[in-house]
Order: C-alpha cells, then sequence, then structure tokens
C-alpha cells in the first residue's frame, strides 16, 4: 500500500498547518484510486485521522501550541456529535449517489469559506471567535460531529475554518481542531466497527489501506506542524480553499451527470 502511504504523507503536510487532518481530501482519493467501497469508506477515513492524528498533536504539544480550554469544549461537543453522524451513516445514507451528493454539499461550502476568507482584506473580517459563548461553541461542536460522522473527517476539519472565519489565529485553532478530530475519530471508528456487526454492508473500515495512509499522515501531519511558522497563512488558506472546491465540483458533476 505504497499509494495510500505517499498520499497520506502529502495530504497531511499540506493540512496539518491549519488544523485539518486531511481526510476530507483523502477520501476522493480512496473512491477514485483505491477503489474503497460505500460506506467503507468513512470508517477508513476515520482510521486515518486515529493513525495520523498524533503526530501533529505530539509537534503542537511539544512546541506548546496545544493549550487553553478551546480542544477541550470541541471535543465535548464533538464526540456524541460522531456516534449519531455515524449512526446515520450506516442506516440512512449507504447509496453511493447520495454520499457524492452529501459529499458536494460540504466541500463546496467549505472550499468557498477558505478561498474567499484567504482574500478578505483584513479590516474587513469579522470580530474575534472569543465572543462565542461555550455554549454556543458546544452546540457547533456537535452539530459539525455529526456531519463529521456522515462525512468521515471527524469534525475537527469543518470547525477549523469557521472559527479561524470568525477571527481566532490559525495557530491558536489548529492543535484544538486536530485534537477535536483525532477524539471523534477514535470513537467514531469504534462505532462503525460495532454497527458492522449489525450490518450486512461495506462498513468495516479498510485496515491495511487506513493504516498504511495513517502512516503517511502520521509523518505528514509532524512535518505540516513543525512548518507551520514558516508557511505563508493566506497561500494555505486559498491552496486548501481551491483542492476543496475543485473536490466538491467534482463530486456534484459525478451525481448530477
Amino acid at each position: 500500500m505504497w499509494g495510500g502511504l505517499a498520499a497520506g504523507l502529502v495530504i497531511a503536510t499540506v493540512t496539518a498547518p491549519v488544523g485539518v487532518s486531511g481526510a476530507v481530501f483523502l477520501l476522493p482519493v480512496q473512491l477514485s484510486v483505491f477503489s474503497v467501497p460505500n460506506p467503507a469508506v468513512t470508517p477508513t477515513n476515520l482510521l486515518y485521522n486515529v493513525v495520523a492524528g498524533p503526530g501533529a498533536l505530539w509537534r503542537y504539544r511539544h512546541d506548546g501550541a496545544l493549550r487553553g480550554d478551546l480542544a477541550r469544549r470541541l471535543v465535548l461537543g464533538t464526540l456524541p456529535g460522531v456516534v449519531l453522524g455515524a449512526t446515520v451513516r450506516v442506516f440512512a445514507l449507504p447509496g453511493p449517489g447520495v454520499f457524492r451528493l452529501l459529499a458536494a454539499a460540504l466541500l463546496l461550502p467549505l472550499g468557498l469559506w477558505l478561498f474567499l476568507r484567504a482574500l478578505a482584506p483584513a479590516r474587513h473580517r469579522p470580530s474575534p471567535a472569543g465572543e462565542l459563548s461555550p455554549r454556543t461553541l458546544t452546540g457547533l461542536a456537535l452539530a459539525v460531529g455529526a456531519v463529521g460522522g456522515i462525512y468521515g473527517i471527524g469534525g475537527g476539519s469543518l470547525l477549523g475554518p469557521v472559527l479561524v472565519g470568525r477571527g481566532l489565529p490559525v495557530a491558536r485553532v489548529a492543535p484544538a481542531a486536530l485534537a477535536a478530530t483525532f477524539a471523534t475519530s477514535l470513537v467514531g471508528a469504534t462505532a462503525y466497527a460495532l454497527l458492522s456487526l449489525m450490518s450486512s454492508g461495506e462498513v468495516a473500515p479498510d485496515w491495511w489501506l487506513g493504516l498504511a495512509c495513517g502512516t503517511g499522515g502520521l509523518i505528514g501531519g509532524y512535518l505540516g506542524a513543525r512548518l507551520q511558522p514558516r508557511l505563508p497563512d493566506r497561500a494555505l488558506r486559498l491552496l486548501l480553499g481551491t483542492l476543496a472546491t475543485a473536490v466538491g465540483m467534482l463530486y456534484a458533476a459525478q451525481t448530477l451527470g
């Protein structure tokens, strides 16, 4: 599975500096290149997050960036959400057509958000996210966790852009978002393993591919976290926004075609 190792390495190196594990971009690679069946692609993505997450988290903790209560609040909200999302994914959204439509609906707004936020002048940006109350932050994390459980991205990949858009610096959001992604992916992967015992479909993850991609992500995440202070924030947001928008458009075309 050298291809999976390489894909995880490249994707995580690019995405880890902004708090995105890379699973959101790994999903189309699994579907199109490695032909992972639905809905097994979702728990495989969660497995990738579990294996890849510690690389970036260890580096952020080593640098002192993983501190404060932001990560705790995100984890408390996304954990129950990802279990709900996993249940919905297995029993209500098994078909590839619906799944592609859902992927497009998630990726297009995410990509446009990242892209437009990178282009927006600083003086027009919203007030800092510190104005969000703990209850609002937890509710947002719960909703994103449910969506992440359906899509297999852990939730932090969606929370990160929202919080950065609210004004929080990437250096603070990235470690917290990755911590939420790791925790929810661990719970989500376990939930899928249990749900596979009650479903006749392809629910269990592709273990070898998930481990291969995750190993690449483990190395890439460490490198990305280490490179974060040296990388231009605006260029990274533009790149991630472009990639997410392009993949979302591809899925939309496949669904409508």
